[in-house]
């Protein structure tokens, strides 16, 4: 194991610092929003709407920013795909990782019935911790990947060919 990550230390390097990068994009973006055209102030939304319109354009500005930085640095040279593919399969291993940090979070709150303001925080790190591992799995076996077999991506994106 050890001798593994001192193989790939370069690329998890690289995969942690768009990682903390995408944090800061879709905190900075959601907070421009939420002070800006989706602030209290605006009438572009009704009340109810403008935070979770705010994350949801967040979040998928940070996907977007994420799969441009992993596809021309932590992973390049490593394209199967043809970019808007890459960029649905990019999606559905963003979409499984939230999930499974969701479902932890859930878990814990709702099962465990551990609903302490501590609790869901550890929850949400393990979480993160989670997602981390799938989405890094995934991008190195299904995203960018040296080969991908086509009938594990044909049902994503339609088409059997690589590109």
């Amino acid at each position: 194991m050890l001798a593994w990550i001192r193989s790939h230390a370069g690329e998890l390097g690289r995969f942690g610092v768009v990682g903390v990068a995408g944090v800061i994009v879709n905190l900075g973006v959601f907070n421009l929003l939420r002070l800006g055209p989706l602030s209290e102030d605006s009438t572009v939304l009704g009340q109810d709407d403008r935070v979770v319109t705010a994350k949801v354009i967040a979040t998928l500005v940070s996907i977007v920013f994420a799969w441009v930085a992993h596809r021309q640095w932590t992973f390049r040279g490593l394209r199967t795909h043809k970019p808007m593919r890459e960029l649905l399969i990019f999606g559905l291993v963003n979409f499984i990782a939230i999930v499974a940090e969701a479902g932890v979070v859930a878990i814990s709150h709702y099962v465990l019935a551990f609903t302490s303001l501590a609790a869901d925080n550890i929850a949400s790190l393990i979480g993160i911790g989670l997602g981390t591992v799938l989405r890094y799995v995934g991008y190195k076996v299904f995203v960018f990947a040296d080969h991908v077999p086509d009938a594990l991506v044909d049902g994503v994106s339609g088409d059997g060919d690589a590109g």
